[in-house]
């Protein structure tokens, strides 16, 4: 498993703890790194997870507006909180990362696989699709500017 793929999962682990606890995520982030014991961590995964946390939950409202145009009969808030999570984690991603879309949607589906279930993965991907359309309907597109975390995705496979 790639590192980055290990900070998006301590990322979602983080933000599964703040939704369903209120705790702010300077605070979890602090604490999630204090209690894990894990020297498989390097400086630029800590800080890859850390940024993911932190940028997602302050823009949590503009995430779920963008997921929930996509989330056809479904509240955002009557999905399973882990599902929620990832697709708020993979949409962050898509609008302030520089990570390739479809590498969002492949990591977002590999996680889901792990901490959800198989309709949920079919779910998620749904719906990434769709707002990747949208994004690329809206100028906004990461597909061609990293290379190399598609390379680190295509060696893991």
């Amino acid at each position: 498993m790639g590192s980055r793929r290990k900070a998006r999962e301590c990322a979602l682990q983080m933000l599964f703890s703040i939704d369903v606890s209120d705790i702010p995520a300077e605070v979890m982030v602090r604490l999630f790194w204090s209690e894990l014991n894990d020297t498989d961590f390097d400086e630029p995964t800590l800080d890859f997870a850390s940024r993911l946390v932190i940028g997602t939950s302050e823009n949590k409202d503009a995430l779920d507006e963008r997921i929930q145009l996509r989330a056809e009969h479904w509240r955002i808030t009557r999905m399973a909180v882990v599902d929620r999570n990832i697709l708020r984690l993979a949409v962050y991603e898509f609008l302030f990362e520089q990570t390739p879309q479809t590498v969002t949607i492949n990591e977002a589906l590999e996680i889901a696989r792990r901490f959800s279930t198989f309709e949920a993965t079919q779910f998620i991907n749904g719906i990434l699709d769709a707002i990747k359309n949208d994004l690329e309907k809206e100028g906004i597109s990461n597909d061609s500017k990293n290379d190399v975390e598609l390379n680190e995705v295509e060696s893991a496979i």
